[in-house]
């Protein structure tokens, strides 16, 4: 007996031994970043060392309309796509359990009864109880496991990153379709405020028909320009009942009216601070969801070469067995054993190969979408920058023409009554130029605004 569990222990030995010098070989390799992935000038004329960034601005400092603060919190709890991927989460949650479980050894309780009998010319019976456990347990020599388990916990941070992201683009389009329907506010407000004074230059014009000042293709015209004016109250109402509609649906909840405040009242930050490009890579979700994908495939690529190299397995087995229940129990029914062995993939070498290809190749493709979409984020960056320059460049030329064409309309409509050279239709084209210049600002301004908010978000800001 005592010769029995010496062999035993020496077996034990010679394993823990081999698995020792075998874990010092593993295959694997450790993830690093590509070299020079991201360099300052991808913001293109930005060149900055200051790693102060509005990114890291949170989404109610960046808004301060408090009506707006209240529709982004409502969208953020309720939006059907941030519930998506926070179900993705949970998914991605469950898979890491899994993945580390692999690591551990099984371990399952069997109890069994055997009744034989045989029809010979002499029957017989014979009658076997059995109560024991088993485990098995691979080593994880090469790596392959620990490789699975990293795999899914990238797979988690990846879904966390999409969670992120979602909710990024969630903050910039409410903002974006608020700006849009306080724009169309905006130019509602003074279409039917243009509508009022068109209606006076009608009785103008009428009473100056009367006497004898102009003629009557001048009312005529007047009424025109009129409801030239009033026929786009439609498209603006629809307008706004559309964008109402939109962002109903991105706060999760059936279309109706969106309580807002006004254009005018909505500040406009000038403290429009970049950071360095390399920050992407932390602030931005959607780059750091394209590199989680990249190491993703960067951990199978290992586990595609782990099964090149024998599997290690250790199963052990312990319990009772007797020909009598009642004897069960006893010293003498005890058993146990422990097995190890090594498992070399022989006739499939071709099916590892070219799992090892595939691997490779999702790993490359993976590499060249990240680059890709680390590219679009500094494309973006900039496009958004010089979209708020040219805002501002308008607006500042923008306040100067409405100046002047305000004082054209009042200086023709003045003319108009003193001086018979003049007619009603330079009053029109004055009117109508006024008209678009007045538009025209209101879009200046909501460009300037959403340019904050498109650089905001091609920043990775909105998610803090």
């Amino acid at each position: 007996m005592k010769m029995k569990e010496m062999k035993t222990k020496k077996i034990q030995w010679l394993i823990l031994i081999a698995v020792m010098i075998l874990t010092s070989c593993r295959v694997t390799e450790k993830y690093k970043r590509p070299a020079g992935i991201a360099n300052n000038a991808m913001f293109r004329d930005v060149t900055t060392t200051d790693t102060t960034t509005i990114a890291d601005v949170s989404w109610k400092q960046m808004f301060t309309d408090t009506l707006l603060q209240k529709l982004i919190q409502e969208g953020i709890n309720n939006n059907l796509d941030i519930k998506i991927a926070m179900i993705r989460i949970k998914e991605a949650q469950a898979n890491v359990q899994l993945g580390k479980s692999a690591l551990y050894p099984s371990l399952n309780v069997h109890a069994t009864y055997t009744d034989q009998k045989t029809a010979n010319s002499v029957p017989s019976e014979s009658k076997y109880y059995q109560l024991y456990g088993s485990s098995s347990w691979e080593a994880d020599v090469w790596g392959k496991l620990n490789s699975a388990k990293r795999a899914a916990l990238v797979s988690l941070q990846q879904s966390e990153a999409f969670k992120r992201a979602v909710q990024t683009q969630l903050v910039s389009d409410i903002v974006t379709n608020y700006y849009s329907l306080l724009a169309y506010d905006a130019q509602l407000q003074l279409t039917m405020k243009t509508v009022g004074f068109r209606i006076e230059d009608v009785a103008t014009m009428k009473r100056l028909k009367e006497s004898d000042v102009v003629t009557g293709a001048a009312v005529v015209e007047s009424e025109a320009n009129r409801y030239s004016v009033e026929v786009t109250i439609p498209d603006l109402k629809q307008n706004i009942r559309t964008t109402e509609n939109t962002l109903s649906v991105l706060l999760g909840r059936t279309p109706g009216v969106i309580i807002r405040d006004s254009l005018n009242e909505q500040q406009v930050r000038t403290d429009l601070q970049t950071g360095i490009a390399a920050q992407l890579l932390s602030h931005r979700p959607d780059v750091q969801e394209a590199e989680y994908q990249l190491r993703y495939n960067f951990e199978l690529t290992n586990i595609a070469k782990s099964y090149f190299y024998p599997s290690l397995t250790i199963t052990a087995q312990g319990g009772f067995s007797n020909l009598s229940f009642s004897k069960l129990f006893n010293a003498t029914s005890l058993f146990g054993n422990i097995i190890g062995g090594l498992t070399q993939p022989v006739f499939n070498q071709g099916i590892n190969k070219q799992r090892l290809t595939i691997s490779k190749a999702q790993q490359e493709e993976s590499l060249a979408a990240f680059q890709k979409t680390l590219l679009n984020a500094g494309l973006e960056v900039s496009n958004a920058l010089y979209s708020y320059q040219t805002a501002t460049d308008k607006i500042t030329s923008r306040t100067l023409q409405i100046g002047f064409l305000g004082k054209a309309v009042d200086y023709t409509k003045e003319l108009v009554k003193y001086t018979p050279t003049v007619n009603y239709t330079d009053v029109l084209t004055a009117e109508e130029s006024l008209l678009a210049a007045q538009l025209n600002s209101i879009n200046d301004k909501v460009q300037q605004l959403e340019a904050i908010v498109s650089l905001y978000r091609s920043l990775g800001g909105g998610w803090k």
